[in-house]
């Protein structure tokens, strides 16, 4: 198991103090993200939690998964590994003969 979790339906009105108070009952935690719109800088209700430990992170899924924090209660589960090709990693992997036409920039 992962140490990594993905935490979801955060409330925009939590702060990355408020998901590490929560998540330090269960241990340490070495890294917090909050994910955010990079055009607008909103935050987007989920993010990432780093344990310390697997065992760490084991015990954050079973204690905090479906608990109340701020005003919505919290999905928590294992983070999957980031995959190298996004939803764009298939169009921009194609050779130039295999895209469509019309389909650069102009």
């Amino acid at each position: 198991m992962s140490k990594d979790l993905y935490v979801r339906n955060i409330s925009p009105l939590a702060t990355e103090e408020d998901v590490r108070k929560l998540f330090l009952v269960c241990g340490k935690v070495s890294y917090i993200h909050l994910v955010t719109d990079a055009r607008t800088g909103e935050f987007k209700g989920y993010g990432y939690v780093k344990m310390a430990s697997e065992a760490e992170a084991k015990e954050a899924i079973v204690t905090l998964d479906g608990v109340l924090l701020i005003n919505r209660i919290i999905s928590v589960t294992q983070a999957r590994p980031q995959s190298s090709s996004g939803p764009r990693g298939k169009e921009e992997g194609r050779s130039s003969r295999e895209r469509k036409p019309g389909g650069g920039r102009k």
